[in-house]
Formats: C-alpha cells, sequence, structure tokens
C-alpha cells in the first residue's frame, strides 16, 4: 500500500466510540494529576519553582538582577521555600513573555502552566496521526503516548518540553510541506531551550535550507531584542557570565550535573573526567558532538531525498535524536520530542529479510516505550547510559534510509513487536 494511500485510508477511517472515551479519560487523568500535585511542598519541589521565579522577578521590575544567584536566593526563599537548589538559567524572553504567569500566587500559576502542558499533550497526538500511521489502531496509539515517561516527567515538573515536543511536530509538517520559512520562523520559538534548536538549525543550515534559516532568525532577533527589554545590557552580560559558568562545571548539581544527562558530554564526563581533566572531556565532547552534526547533515544530504517523503521522515527523526544529545543541558522531560522520532521509525520499520536492523530498532523502540527502564536509571543517576542507546537508534535510522522504500512493509507496531520478539526467541534456540 503506497503511503498516500495508506494515510487516506487512516484519515477516513472514524474514531469510535471506545476512542473518543479513551481519550477523554485520559483528559481526566492528566487534568487530575495537575491538581494532586498543585499543593505544597510538592508542587514547589518541581522544575516550574524557577521558571516561575524568572517570571517573577521580571514581573518585579528586577530584570537586571535577573542573574544574580543571590537576588535569585533570596526571592526564592520567600516565594517557594521548599523548592530544589536550581537555578534560573533560562533566556531572558522566556521570563518576559511568562511574566502573567509571575504575577500570580505559585499555586495559581502551577495550575495553569500544568493545563497548558496537558492541552499540548492532547493535541500533538492528533497533530500528528496523519504521518504517523503506526500503530493503525487509534487506542494503540494513544496508548503509546500515554506511556512513554519523558512525556509525564515533563508534565509533573511543569517543564517546557512539551511545548518543545509542540515546535518539533509544526516545524516537521511545515518542512514537509514544503513551507520552509513558516517552518524556520515556528522553530525559531525553540529557543528558549536553544541548546536543542541550534544543532537542529545547524544541520537545516549545511543542507542549504536558507528560507528556513531566514525565518529562524527573524523570530531569534524579536526574541533578541525582547531579552534586551527585560534585563537591559547589564543582565545579558551576566547571562552569558552565567552560561560560562555552567559549561565549566559540569559537576555542579544546581547547575544540573553531567551524569543526569543522556548526551554526549552526560556520557564522557563520568567515565573519563578522573583520568583525563576537565579540559580534555571538554574537547572530546566538542569533537563528537560536531561530528555528530557534520555526519547527519551528509547524510541527509547524500540521501537525495525523493518524491516520496519516507526518506525526508527517516531524517527528520534521525535530526531530532542528534539535536538532542549534542546539547549540553538534557534531562529526562527534554526527551519528549524523541516521541515524533519513534513514531515515523516504528511506521517504516524493516521487514524480515533485515534481520539484525529489525533487532537494533525494535529493540531500542521498546526500551523508550518502558516507564520502569527510565525510573530505575533516574534512581541509579545512570541517565547518561541512554546515551549509547540514543546512538544505536540513530545509527539504526541512518540504515533504514537506505533500504528501498517497496522493501518496507506497513503493519502495525504490534505485530512488530511480536515478531521481533519471536526473532530473539529463534536466536537463542540456535
Amino acid at each position: 500500500m503506497s503511503g498516500r494511500t495508506a494515510q487516506t485510508a487512516l484519515n477516513s477511517k472514524p474514531f469510535r466510540f471506545e476512542t473518543v472515551l479513551a481519550f477523554t479519560g485520559c483528559a481526566i487523568l492528566l487534568v487530575s494529576v495537575v491538581f494532586l500535585i498543585d499543593r505544597p511542598p510538592l508542587n514547589e519541589r518541581t522544575d516550574f519553582s524557577v521558571t516561575y521565579l524568572g517570571s517573577r522577578m521580571v514581573y518585579l521590575g528586577l530584570g537586571p538582577k535577573l542573574y544574580d544567584l543571590a537576588e535569585q536566593q533570596k526571592l526564592k526563599r520567600i516565594l517557594v521555600p521548599n523548592a530544589e537548589a536550581l537555578i534560573y538559567e533560562h533566556p531572558p524572553f522566556e521570563a518576559f513573555l511568562l511574566a502573567p504567569l509571575g504575577a500570580l500566587p505559585y499555586k495559581t500559576a502551577y495550575l495553569i502552566w500544568g493545563l497548558i502542558n496537558v492541552a499540548i499533550w492532547l493535541f500533538v497526538p492528533y497533530l500528528l496521526r496523519p504521518f504517523a500511521l503506526a500503530p493503525r489502531d487509534h487506542l494503540a496509539y494513544l496508548l503509546l503516548w500515554m506511556v512513554f515517561l519523558p512525556l509525564g516527567a515533563a508534565l509533573f515538573e511543569g517543564q517546557s518540553s512539551l511545548l518543545m515536543l509542540l515546535l518539533y511536530s509544526m516545524t516537521f509538517i511545515q518542512l514537509r510541506s514544503g513551507r520552509d520559512f513558516r517552518a524556520g520562523a515556528i522553530f525559531g520559538l525553540s529557543l528558549f531551550k536553544f541548546q536543542f534548536a541550534l544543532p537542529f538549525v545547524l544541520i537545516l543550515l549545511l543542507q542549504r535550507k536558507w528560507r528556513f534559516l531566514k525565518g529562524f532568525l527573524g523570530i531569534a532577533t524579536a526574541l533578541g531584542a525582547l531579552s534586551l527589554a527585560a534585563v537591559g545590557w547589564r543582565g545579558i552580560i551576566s547571562y552569558i557570565h552565567l552560561l560560562m559558568g555552567i559549561t565549566a562545571h559540569p559537576d555542579n548539581s544546581s547547575f544540573g550535573a553531567a551524569r543526569g544527562m543522556s548526551t554526549v558530554q552526560g556520557f564522557v564526563y563520568p567515565l573519563l573526567a578522573g583520568a583525563l581533566g576537565h579540559t580534555a572531556v571538554s574537547l572530546i565532547v566538542a569533537a563528537v558532538s560536531i561530528f555528530l552534526v557534520l555526519w547527519s547533515a551528509w547524510r541527509w544530504k547524500t540521501a537525495r531525498l525523493p518524491a516520496d517523503p519516507r526518506t525526508f521522515d527517516l531524517m527528520f527523526a534521525a535530526t531530532i535524536v542528534v539535536s538532542l544529545v549534542t546539547s549540553l543541558h538534557m534531562f529526562t522531560p527534554d526527551f519528549s520530542p524523541l516521541i515524533i522520532a519513534m513514531l515515523l521509525v516504528a511506521q517504516y520499520f524493516p521487514g524480515h529479510s533485515h534481520r539484525f536492523l529489525r533487532i537494533v530498532l525494535g529493540t531500542t523502540l521498546v526500551m523508550f516505550w518502558m516507564p520502569p527502564l527510565f525510573l530505575v536509571l533516574l534512581a541509579r543517576h545512570w541517565v547518561y547510559l541512554w546515551f549509547p542507546v540514543l546512538m544505536l537508534f540513530m545509527i539504526g535510522i541512518f540504515q533504514l534510509v537506505g533500504i528501498a522504500a517497496e522493501s518496507i512493509p506497513r503493519i502495525p507496531i504490534s505485530d512488530r513487536v511480536a515478531s521481533l520478539a519471536n526473532v530473539v526467541d529463534g536466536d537463542k534456540s540456535n
């Protein structure tokens, strides 16, 4: 079945009563979770506490002191006395745009932000459904979204990772439709997490996506102006100094310890920092990150995108992975955009003639959709071990791009997982 025929068949399939009922149940569940969390001290021990701190400081006219850590701690003790030892290190324009939340009591602000995140969580699966055809059953598709733990972590923490997921999704749709300028403008809004945005943009820049770059730079300029209005030149200089301090101290838990990240730095630093020192590790991290960006751009260029959007879908999926692992600051909620790559790969899962690739991609997909595994790695402080899994997933995607489109069957993911289990069992019996 061709991609267009499969998509038409899926879109024409009516939503059954049980699907609507399940969607409503998910909405009630997520909203209930937000209300249950929104009580002290639990709501104060989330990442939203620092987001609120920044927005509150701008609301109170303390923008120039936004990155004064002593000033942050002074106000933090008053606003959220039970908060974790974290600092506000987000871009100034974010605090400016969220200043209306800073005008509200903390409990109310957390509730509103949580409900916004719930709305995004429920909207993105609907938005992507015409482009993510696996699994065909709507209930199974919804279930995959509900069991991906990073989404729940983002909701609990009051993180902006769900917003990042929405922007990746909208950018994917616009690029796929040939609207590069609009895609760039949309993705420009993702600069509130610039550590992910910049590697992604660099890969597209190397593809000579000039219209995308124009849209991105236009929004970036506007956000830069908002940042200047929020904190002034003094605040901008303080922010630069803060970022340099964070980069120089990857073991500082207040900034976010490196071993808690599944990035190049998060993987290399715990293994080699003791033996080689900070400078050598930084050079290794920079070299590996540059290599991954260049490799991804080269693979995209040599793929020679055909009329069939399959190649674009898979290379976009790989680019998401690269943009995540090459960042210098990523925690479990930041995995959220990865579900786009997972669903796209599931759609083009390789056939039985590619047994090893089926095992690699199937195993990594199953691992990503296992909430207990995320929780164990978090509890053991082994989150950095996700990095090699992400690398296997990325390499598997690159290999999948090279397989002829006609050899990729469109079968439900449940059948694929069952088939993978049969393959593994067969290997054990040999």
